[in-house]
């Protein structure tokens, strides 16, 4: 018989070592139990007491002679020996004892002689307190001792036996350590002799259980346990004759019984894995002995059942469920099976214990009945495989959830039973496909991802691929309809998301994995519901394209019916395949994730495309890559993303120079275009895709028939189709201007071609419906596109004749609405510029630039600004500008008349009045960037004009109509009056306009009162216009202009204090006035004039004081304009202003007159005029009498 863990600690060794054979070392010897009791009696009556505790009664003195008679208890125990003798006294130091014990030992094995009683006595009592201190003694010392009563043992085996089990029984403060491992070495010498006292040794490892916990004590006690319990296996199972009687026997299975219960029960809780080990151990020892019979075992079921029931009764099941995974951990090592009836009400207890929803489970509890459940799949995986099977059928949506997720368990186990089962349960999961609950949706893809890790070669009888996506796109239709609560789209979102990390994670090295995924992965990346599942069968594909034997294979080795439920349609082909993959990478709404999946998808197929692109593809793909990963900020936004993802097209379909494939691929993005709904985000880039593909196309017929069909299809009603037609028409003429053109031409005529003559009443009203209008306007808009990329030949030769021609054809016979006039402006804006841009040797018809003029200026005159807020006049200005700029240029008078349309339209309007309404409106935002955008344009336009028209009465006539605007009472007017004359002056400036300065004293006549405006930008432009006037003084005159002071000064003019702005003016008025002009004062005085007739308050008082500074700094120098300037201050006295003025008008004669006395009396003196009014005739005899 082998000997346990706890029997090797040395005894047999030791014994051996002294040279003395271990007596009765085969356990098969039957143990003659009959004079058992007899043999205990006799050896405790012969020491004087029934308690084998140790407390033997002393040795009578008639016990003398042998080797003993010098024993005493008053004198050292003696043995005597063949080298003498060997005593045990308690005061010796423990390395003394310890040898002594030694000695004792080897005399007891030598000497052939029985001990007396009394020396027995004496002995066990020494040895006992050595083997059970708690402290003081050291191991070597127990050691000897555990060694001494082994060898005691063979001529006082039973004295031995009831000592050690007295110590295990015994409660208080002792070591039991040393009396296990006693036990252990008396069963490893003594085996036969030990059987009979099993049911005292069982009982008695009871009460060690219940006192210890953990640590070397219960790994000693579990292998003394699994020790004794192979001796008493080996005796039932052997045939012999049993050593026991039958009720004694029973005695032996119930306290086995109890020792077991009350292991599981105060050892569950055990942390230590060496600790659980060694339970284990113990257990599975029990549980042979027990299960050998059948009356036992059905013992042991119902003791199994007992421990399950409570899990329904009580709500901390934690501790009954760590007590049975003990028991299943332990029985899993044994050879029993447990009864079907038996297993059913086990694991149907746990289960439903596991998955009630009235009982509140801690994650602890949770998992420890999990493993419950785990362990019986271990022991019975058939009959778990089945009842879990059955759950699935069940409404009870907890047990089916459950029951999915604990077949994906056993699907990754490495059960064979599961494997054989796993065709089985899969087709049994796949019946809950359609189930609608949320909960066992999630659990049936939880499965499947347990599945695909496991074995992926056991889906062939079910496409759980394809239940992925079927059940993304589900996810997706109902969070799209909108009609789910918020926590129903967060659910729906969780599967979403379930379903992408399920195909993410996949391992395409698991056997079977790449033969279920090549090539049914690509199905899935053309329909539109799968584009959000892009990104992990990118990453599946990346992985199987590194496996050459995989990505080399067609894709019409597939299963052509499967092919064909899927699409229901054709095989899939590279073009549709392509053509996909273009609309995800170039979809502004995908995100950059998603395009970057799209991107490197076309990168690892590139073979599946076309064997010429790999090179090409393979330099290209990696820096658009970069490009959407921020590394090249070149590219920031997605306009200019989508330009560089088209230039990689066409390149990529010159590199193919494949006709055929060309063709195929652009009937793919055609058929595409049509499907796709115009909300789609993706539509507007089919167009352009299709446009490029088209431009790389050799056949006209192919080119006309693809444009006329989406000419024909498309709702140009909505502006991301008309758009989208532009873009179409446009892309497609950049390499096939003449085809395009011509299909347009053929289209357009069809659309005017019998309007005015007499047809059909149907197909009257189709030509007169908004459709057919809305098509003319797109039709206008494209072909301003073509012009802007047609080469210079292409322009020249069919610019006025077909584009322009068929431009005015579309527009006379469009109803004329707001949408038809901006898209005939748009197209004469786009022609015009492209027409300039081919160089200065081109000269527009005059007589067509005439008629041009003549349309736009119609339209200007139709529209002003207001509410609801117009864009054409500022799309007609734009248009202006651009044909302003072809020669020949426009005459003088054109010039003049448009300037005046354009300003009444732009600075002049709108009114006050309607200011106020347009800033209340709900489009104030709207309307002022218009109206900022539409006086930067009209700037711009006199910014041309002025290069066009080189003479200085053109520049007078832009003053002359910006001054009604710079002295209106309409504040709005005056501010955008300024800045227009901002942007000319800057113009001026730049063009080195010399003429200007002719008109520097009414400019700033005009400017100096707006220094005061209410309005603080308008008191800014006013400053940097009367700037911008110094500058070019200087620049004609060559002189030197300090100009930082009125800059400098310009905070002054930020304040809300009148005073302080008049102050800021004043001085400003100075540094202008140091360098003004002599000849033109005036101008200023006339403009200052014209201010006091208008303006009203604070710029009166400006004007006033700017015209007193004029006068004291060049009083001196204006002999000769004096007539005229008094014949001006006169003339203020008329006006209704005249009170505010009047301080500056007498201010402004004294100063005259003092200056000039003898011109001023002489005037005077004259007789009194019929025009003058009555303050200047008392203001002439007020000087009269006091000069004269």
């Amino acid at each position: 018989m082998s000997q346990g863990a706890i029997g090797l600690i040395g005894h047999k060794g030791t014994v051996l070592a002294h040279g003395h054979p271990a007596a009765h070392q085969d356990p098969q010897v039957p143990f003659p139990y009959a004079t058992l009791q007899q043999t205990m009696e006799e050896e405790n009556e012969a020491i004087g007491s029934s308690q084998p505790n140790g407390s033997l009664q002393k040795l009578s003195e008639a016990e003398e002679g042998g080797p003993w008679r010098d024993l005493g208890s008053s004198v050292p125990i003696q043995i005597k020996g063949p080298e003498g003798k060997a005593s045990v006294t308690d005061p010796c130091p423990q390395g003394d004892r310890a040898q002594a014990y030694c000695e004792l030992e080897s005399a007891l094995w030598e000497d052939d002689s029985r001990p007396p009683c009394g020396v027995v006595n004496r002995l066990l009592a020494e040895v006992s307190q050595d083997l059970t201190a708690a402290q003081g003694v050291t191991s070597n010392v127990r050691t000897a001792a555990s060694n001494v009563l082994v060898a005691l043992a063979r001529t006082h085996f039973t004295l031995v036996m009831a000592e050690l089990q007295s110590h295990l029984k015994a409660t208080g403060d002792m070591s039991k350590e040393f009396v296990l491992i006693t036990l252990s070495k008396l069963f490893s010498t003594y085996a036969p002799q030990c059987i009979p006292f099993v049911w005292l040794m069982l009982a008695g490892l009871r009460s060690v259980v219940g006192q210890v916990r953990s640590g070397q004590i219960l790994s000693i006690a579990c292998a003394v346990v699994k020790q004794w319990l192979g001796g008493v296996k080996m005796n039932l199972s052997t045939g012999t004759q049993c050593p026991w009687p039958a009720m004694e026997k029973e005695q032996i299975i119930e306290n086995l019984h109890e020792l077991l219960f009350s292991m599981l029960r105060n050892w569950q809780d055990c942390q230590e894995e060496k600790d659980k080990q060694a339970i284990l151990g113990a257990v599975s020892a029990m549980l042979d002995v027990l299960l050998q019979e059948e009356l036992h075992r059905e013992h042991v079921w119902e003791q199994l059942l007992w421990l399950v029931h409570p899990c329904q009764e009580i709500q901390d099941t934690c501790r009954v469920a760590k007590s049975l995974t003990l028991f299943l951990e332990a029985l899993e090592g044994t050879e029993s099976v447990i009864p079907r009836d038996k297993f059913l009400d086990i694991t149907s207890a746990v289960f439903y214990q596991l998955y009630d929803d009235s009982k509140q489970h801690s994650e602890a509890d949770r998992a420890q009945l999990t493993h419950c459940i785990m362990l019986q799949a271990r022991i019975c995986p058939e009959e778990m495989i089945l009842f879990l099977q059955s759950q699935l059928g069940d409404d009870w949506e907890a047990g089916c959830v459950a029951a999915l997720g604990l077949l994906g368990t056993l699907a990754r186990s490495d059960e064979p039973m599961m494997t054989e089962k796993l065709p089985q349960v899969v087709k049994a999961v796949q019946r809950l496909c359609s189930d609608p609950r949320i909960q066992v949706r999630a659990a049936v893809l939880y499965f499947i991802k347990d599945l695909l890790n496991a074995n992926a070669r056991s889906c062939s009888a079910w496409d759980v691929v394809g239940h992925i996506f079927s059940e993304f796109s589900r996810t997706t239709g109902r969070r799209a309809a909108g009609d789910l609560s918020a926590q129903e789209a967060q659910e729906e979102g969780a599967l979403q998301a379930l379903c992408m990390d399920i195909l993410g994670s996949l391992d395409v090295s698991v056997r079977g994995m790449s033969k279920l995924l090549w090539p049914r992965l690509l199905l899935f990346v053309v329909p539109a519901q799968y584009t959000g599942m892009l990104i992990p069968v990118s990453r599946c594909i990346q992985a199987l394209s590194k496996r050459e034997d995989l990505t080399g294979r067609r894709i019409e080795d597939l299963d052509p019916h499967f092919v064909s439920s899927m699409f229901q349609g054709p095989l899939l082909t590279p073009q549709t395949l392509l053509a996909r993959l273009l609309v995800v990478a170039g979809s502004p709404v995908a995100g950059s994730e998603l395009q970057a999946a799209a991107l490197l998808m076309m990168q690892n197929l590139h073979r599946k495309f076309h064997r010429a692109v790999g090179a090409m593809w393979a330099a290209e793909i990696p820096l658009l890559l970069q490009c959407l990963q921020g590394k090249d900020e070149s590219f920031p936004d997605s306009a200019e993303w989508e330009s560089r993802l088209l230039k990689f097209l066409k390149a990529s379909l010159e590199t193919i120079e494949d006709e055929a494939w060309t063709e195929a691929l652009s009937c793919e993005l055609s058929q595409r275009l049509s499907s796709s709904a115009s909300s789609s985000g993706e539509k507007s880039f089919l167009y352009k895709a299709l446009g490029t593909v088209l431009g790389a196309c050799k056949g006209v017929l192919h080119i006309q028939e693809k444009l006329l069909q989406h000419l024909e299809e498309a709702n140009v009603e909505e502006l991301c189709e008309a758009q989208g037609i532009i873009s179409l028409l446009s892309h497609a003429a950049e390499s096939n201007f003449q085809t395009v053109l011509a299909t347009l031409t053929m289209f357009a005529s069809r659309l005017c071609k019998g309007r005015n003559a007499r047809i059909s009443r149907r197909k009257k009203m189709e030509l007169d419906s908004t459709r057919a209008h809305a098509t003319r306007s797109a039709l206008m808009l494209a072909h301003g596109s073509l012009a802007l990329r047609a080469s210079k030949e292409q322009l020249l030769a069919h610019l006025e004749g077909d584009i322009v021609g068929n431009i005015l054809m579309l527009y006379s016979c469009s109803c004329r609405d707001l949408q038809n006039n901006l898209a005939l402006v748009q197209s004469i804006t786009d022609f015009s510029a492209a027409f300039q841009a081919v160089g200065d040797s081109a000269c527009f018809n005059p007589s067509l630039k005439g008629k041009l003029l003549e349309i736009l200026m119609d339209l200007m005159k139709k529209y002003y600004s207001g509410i609801p807020v117009s864009p054409v006049p500022l799309k007609v200005v734009l248009a202006l500008e651009q044909l302003s700029k072809l020669k020949p240029s426009f005459e003088s008078k054109d010039m003049g008349e448009m300037l005046v349309l354009c300003c009444k339209n732009i600075v002049t309007h709108p009114s006050e009045e309607m200011m106020l309404k347009i800033r209340k409106s709900q489009q104030a935002a709207q309307y002022l960037q218009l109206q900022q955008t539409s006086l930067k344009a009209l700037g711009r336009l006199m910014a041309v004009l002025l290069e066009t028209e080189p003479t200085g009465g053109f520049f007078q006539n832009i003053v002359h109509i910006l001054q009604r605007s710079m002295i209106s009472e309409n504040m709005w007017e005056r501010k955008r009056a300024l800045q227009t004359c901002s942007q000319l002056l800057s113009a001026c400036e730049e063009l080195q306009r010399g003429d200007v300065c002719e008109h520097f004293g009414s400019l700033v006549g005009l400017l100096a009162p707006l220094t005061c405006d209410p309005m603080p930008a308008s008191r800014q432009l006013a400053v940097t216009c009367l700037n911008s006037l110094l500058r070019i003084q200087a620049k004609t005159s060559n002189g030197v202009i300090e100009t930082r002071d009125i800059r400098s000064l310009c905070e002054g003019l930020h304040t809300c204090s009148v005073t302080s702005q008049l102050q800021t003016s004043s001085k400003m008025a100075r540094i202008v006035c140091r360098n003004f002009p002599v000849e033109r004062t005036v101008d200023f005085m006339m403009a200052i004039k014209e201010t006091i007739r208008k303006a009203k308050g604070v710029r009166v008082r400006a004007a006033g004081k700017w015209m007193i500074t004029f006068l004291q700094m060049i009083r001196k120098d204006i002999c000769w304009n004096v007539p005229p300037i008094l014949y001006i201050l006169r003339s203020c006295t008329s006006f209704v202003q005249q009170s505010t003025f009047m301080p500056f008008l007498c201010h402004a004669v004294a100063i005259l007159t003092r200056c000039h006395k003898e011109f001023i009396i002489d005037s005077f003196s004259q007789l009194f005029g019929p025009t003058d009014s009555e303050t200047w005739r008392r203001i002439r005899e007020f000087y009269l009498q006091r000069w004269s």
